[in-house]
């Protein structure tokens, strides 16, 4: 099963794709979990350039770098796990690269939809969980840490950011469960154990029933 964290700057992904690896783990299941941009060698260094304070990078050139290192986590790392029958746990993916290019950046939207899709082979994740948060507040939460060259961006590309995301929550309800990222952590970490083991149980009864 492969399952994605998605959301705008300090919504928390990183701490919930830890609590819920841990909680499968717990369970006795296999789990790999990776993030975006980044997971392998070439995905890290990438990264740095993506991601690091200063410098200018085109939009165009922003998009097709994080779908390189996007298209090598999958091969490298995604594909292999799920072909082991590993749970795969990413903070972020392609979800991401809609909101930020085409949301934030105003890139075309079916420009960056075909690139994700040849970059991932059309893979896509089983579940995704957008941890849902105001822009402001996911900014106030960064602020005086680290800040990546994306943190810097203005409220304005980011409340963009955020309102992308939720529309790809209506177009994929199935796939896009909605979690309020502004709750306690503990909160949000059984929520999503919670739906993550019955989408599991869901998915076991399935396959025993062929």
């Amino acid at each position: 099963m492969f399952i994605t964290f998605e959301g705008p700057e300090g919504a928390g992904k990183t701490t919930q794709v830890n609590l819920l690896a841990e909680a499968l783990r717990a369970d006795g299941r296999r789990v790999v979990a990776t993030h975006e941009p980044g997971g392998t060698v070439l995905g890290e260094d990438i990264r740095r350039i993506l991601l690091a304070p200063g410098g200018t990078i085109s939009p165009r050139a922003e998009a097709l770098l994080f779908v390189a290192a996007r298209s090598q986590l999958v091969d490298e790392v995604i594909r292999p796990a799920l072909a082991r029958g590993e749970i795969v746990l990413c903070d972020r993916f392609s979800d991401s690269t809609i909101a930020y290019q085409a949301g934030g950046r105003g890139l075309a939207r079916d420009a960056i939809e075909s690139l994700i899709t040849f970059a991932t082979g059309g893979l896509e994740p089983d579940l995704t969980f957008l941890l849902d948060l105001a822009a402001a507040a996911g900014l106030n939460r960064k602020h005086g840490g680290s800040q990546t060259r994306l943190d810097l961006e203005n409220l304005a590309f980011h409340e963009r950011v955020r309102v992308m995301y939720l529309d790809l929550a209506r177009r994929f309800p199935d796939r896009i469960v909605v979690i309020d990222a502004a709750r306690p952590i503990d909160d949000i970490a059984r929520q999503i154990q919670a739906i993550t083991r019955e989408r599991l149980a869901a998915r076991a009864g399935g396959e025993r029933s062929r």
